[in-house]
């Protein structure tokens, strides 16, 4: 997919509403803006007398894997080969080296849940002094780190796995754009060649498990070196999926580590009831791209083109067949293999390699580093582990509440010139109410629109009004292409 991006007509005007509705959208969420003086006295002693581990693998030569810019940096990797097999060796942030439980950041902590990213500002977990510096495996620094020594098979199942605190060094910091172009142009250094071979391993044992990953282009607000805000698609890079296949391993890992013990917080999603697979199995067929019978979930989405705007309302419409995802804690008894399941993924799975990011995965360290070694939980564990699932279910809500608010208003903005105006659209999702969503094709606005049409069909439809600062876009569908209710190329 070609990637688009739209710059923001008359910036200026545009650019102070924009940083309004932003501004607004945290306070009806009630995000905080900073850290309290007690909160950052306490990260200042933390800092200067951390929890460090005796252990030392600075010898080993980690690398990260960013987005660019980033600077809470949680995981850093090693791929080596194992014999005919492969050595996987994953660095995870140790937070709880700086994190005194039961302070004032540990409350605040808890109260935050995740970081949230804005377009103009990142709302972050932890104070920057610790997740942007100290606790953060930036390169050339020595840092303390929960590291997962993972041993695949040479078809890149698990073989064996340890996790143990150690020191650590990244020798180098890449983004996903440099590792793909260094893979693609053969300039790429062992562990990226390597990552790709796990990483293309762990997707075929993904389609065999009937694991799927959802072939959405990423849309995605920047904001450039003058503070002008552009909106774009962003096709995702090979290197992303062999990147987050490693981090998919490392949660089912721990995962099984916890059902194995009966202690522990998964990451659980239901899996979708029939009715919903046979509305998802008609509207696939509607589109003119049929699910065939004995073909996996995941292995039918990676043969959808996103190119294709009947592909891409079947990619939309997939979205609907795996929610309710939650948290479950494991207190002890042995439940159904059914209810421990994330069902997107295909197996018991556990948040576990972000925890500067987001609040559970800071205990599930804790939880598998002490199972591992055969110790008893520490007491602050097992105490959080019955709140987390309320904790992080807020923390989920609220984000998503903020980020669609900040989303619709660039939309708004995007548009704001143009009310009158006319553009071309894919329908990518009708509901049971006849509520029509749709896709502009540039600039790369998603929103409802008023009017009739088919899934998958390509329409035009005309900017009625604009509210920036509500985040309101209203269209209207004006005309549409049907070929026996499959839509007609809309490039």
């Amino acid at each position: 997919m070609v990637q688009r991006a739209t710059r923001l007509s008359g910036t200026g005007e545009h650019t102070q509403l924009l940083e309004r509705a932003f501004e607004r959208a945290r306070a009806e969420q009630d995000l905080p803006t900073g850290f309290s003086a007690e909160v950052l006295a306490e990260v200042e002693r933390a800092v200067a007398a951390p929890d460090l581990p005796d252990r030392d693998e600075t010898g080993v030569p980690f690398v990260t894997i960013d987005p660019p810019g980033s600077m809470d940096l949680d995981q850093a990797l090693h791929v080596e080969r194992d014999g005919e097999g492969y050595r996987v060796r994953y660095a995870i942030a140790d937070v709880p080296a700086f994190l005194p439980e039961g302070g004032a950041l540990d409350a605040e902590v808890r109260r935050r849940g995740m970081t949230v990213y804005c377009p103009d500002v990142r709302v972050p977990l932890h104070p920057p002094h610790l997740s942007e510096d100290a606790a953060s495996l930036l390169p050339d620094e020595v840092r303390p780190a929960y590291v997962w020594d993972m041993r695949l098979t040479a078809g890149g199942e698990r073989d064996r796995a340890d996790l143990y605190r150690a020191m650590v060094r990244s020798v180098r910091r890449y983004t996903y754009e440099e590792v793909q172009a260094l893979v693609d142009g053969g300039g790429a250094e062992d562990t990226l060649l390597l990552l790709k071979e796990v990483g293309e391993l762990r997707i075929r044992r993904e389609d065999e498990r009937g694991g799927a990953s959802l072939p959405m282009p990423e849309q995605e607000v920047e904001v450039d070196e003058e503070g002008h805000y552009h909106l774009r698609l962003r096709p995702l890079l090979a290197a992303e999926d062999w990147n987050a296949q490693v981090s998919l391993l490392t949660g089912m890992v721990a995962a099984r580590i916890m059902l194995e013990a009966g202690t522990g917080i998964l990451r659980t999603m239901p899996s979708p009831d029939a009715g919903a697979v046979a509305r998802f199995r008609r509207e696939a067929r509607a589109l003119g791209v049929p699910w065939p019978e004995g073909l996996t979930y995941g292995r039918f989405l990676r043969t959808l083109d996103r190119d294709d705007p009947a592909h891409l309302a079947v990619i939309n419409a997939a979205t609907s067949l795996f929610r309710g995802a939650g948290y479950t804690v494991l207190d002890g008894t042995s439940p159904p293999e059914d209810e421990v399941v994330q069902a997107a993924i295909a197996a018991p799975y556990t948040h576990t390699t972000a925890p500067l990011r987001r609040l559970v995965d800071r205990f599930s360290l804790a939880v598998c580093e002490a199972l591992v070694h055969g110790r008893e939980l520490p007491s602050w564990v097992e105490e959080a582990l019955p709140v987390l699932p309320d904790l992080m279910a807020e923390a989920d809500r609220r984000t998503r509440a903020v980020e669609r608010s900040c989303l619709s208003s660039v939309e708004a903005a995007v548009l704001a010139d143009h009310v009158g105006g006319t553009f071309e659209a894919v329908v990518v999702d009708v509901g049971r109410r006849g509520d029509v969503v749709v896709q502009l094709i540039d600039p790369p606005v998603s929103e409802l629109a008023e009017g009739r049409a088919e899934p998958g069909s390509a329409v035009r439809v005309e900017v009625v009004a604009v509210d920036v600062l509500a985040g309101r876009v209203d269209l209207r569908i004006v005309d549409g292409a049907h070929v026996d209710g499959v839509a007609e190329s809309a490039s």
